[in-house]
């Protein structure tokens, strides 16, 4: 039966972002739904967000401080998990900000069902602009095997996710995450959110996918990890290719492996404008290493890719043939991207 007013934990993983927090933890704060507690763990922050949390917790009962080594954001949402007392998880980040009506509205489209997830839509926020993302899914109510079909097992192995692979912007009911994490490996950060979504979502029994509902504030930050340049991000690949496969495995994903294989070369994608993005004159080095090697370059000339988007084809036509004059046409072309962003 469904709770009249079920309360709702907000986690937020905060590491080094004071000058964004305030923004966040108000918005959250300002809920027009009550029924709330605020979990703000502190990854060891060297800026002066921990006060800023202490201070806070100090000025209303709602909010909970957690200071940790630091561990990084899967570590810190897995303590917030450990310590929510609600009966469903939010999670935002510190860097960003939710509408005030954000738990209101997803409340409302709650059935009470364990496993349920409702999901939002956000607006990236970005220096210049401010641009409308939606979920490519068509909105709705999932369930039974039309879950299965539309969402579960098409979450990998696509260029554009069918459902976001983030933590943020979902209303998770939460037994969703009980026993998943033994998967989590805290040394994944390429794509470090499959930790707790991937197995989350392939145990779903509900999923909403909200129309419209552009409620999170998701803030594009230049030295966030997805947006300036990572070495060995390949090595991450890895990590993440092997939790993807223990996960699917074992909650028997349907066609899993060929999902798989797409994944991790959409996930090469990245690899590459990432190495596009290296300051240093290395960058040619790198990408011929990473696409002239054997098993790299067995994968992406024999895994067939569906690529729409027109920054992605050229991409991908420099993992097909990574000549170093076209390397030198594409990190161009990212430098002229990147400062128009």
């Amino acid at each position: 039966m469904k709770k009249k007013n079920p309360k709702i934990s907000v986690i937020v993983a905060v590491y080094n972002n004071q000058d964004y927090l305030e923004q966040c933890i108000d918005s959250i704060l300002l809920q027009t739904y009550e029924n709330l507690e605020l979990i703000l763990v502190d990854d060891e922050s060297t800026d002066g967000s921990g006060a800023v949390c202490d201070r806070y917790a100090d000025q209303d009962e709602r909010v909970r401080v957690i200071h940790q080594p630091n561990g990084g954001c899967t570590a810190a949402s897995l303590t917030g998990l450990s310590e929510a007392s609600g009966d469903y998880v939010m999670f935002v980040d510190s860097d960003d900000y939710v509408e005030v009506e954000t738990l209101h509205e997803m409340v409302k489209k709650l059935a009470g069902k364990k496993g349920e997830i409702v999901c939002c839509n956000h607006m990236l926020e970005k220096k210049r602009q401010t641009i409308p993302a939606v979920c490519p899914v068509p909105p709705g109510v999932y369930e039974g095997e039309k879950l299965k079909r539309e969402i579960r097992d098409k979450l990998i192995g696509n260029e554009q996710r069918t459902v976001p692979i983030s933590r943020c912007m979902k209303l998770f009911e939460k037994s969703v995450f009980a026993g998943n994490e033994k998967y989590c490996d805290t040394k994944i950060h390429m794509g470090e959110d499959f930790n707790l979504v991937y197995p989350a979502m392939l145990d779903s029994s509900r999923v909403v996918i909200m129309e419209d509902a552009l409620f999170y504030h998701y803030r594009y930050v230049e030295d966030s990890m997805v947006h300036c340049y990572v070495p060995n991000m390949l090595e991450g690949l890895d990590r993440l290719e092997s939790f993807l496969r223990r996960v699917s495995e074992e909650k028997g994903v349907r066609d899993r492996d060929g999902a798989i294989e797409k994944e991790y070369c959409y996930m090469l994608l990245l690899v590459m404008k990432n190495e596009l993005r290296n300051p240093d004159k290395s960058y040619l080095r790198n990408i011929r290493e990473i696409f002239l090697n054997e098993k790299v370059r067995e994968r992406v000339l024999h895994t067939p890719l569906s690529v729409r988007e027109r920054s992605n084809q050229l991409l991908y036509l420099g993992m097909q043939y990574p000549e170093k004059m076209l390397l030198r046409i594409l990190r161009g072309i990212i430098r002229i991207y990147d400062r128009k962003k």
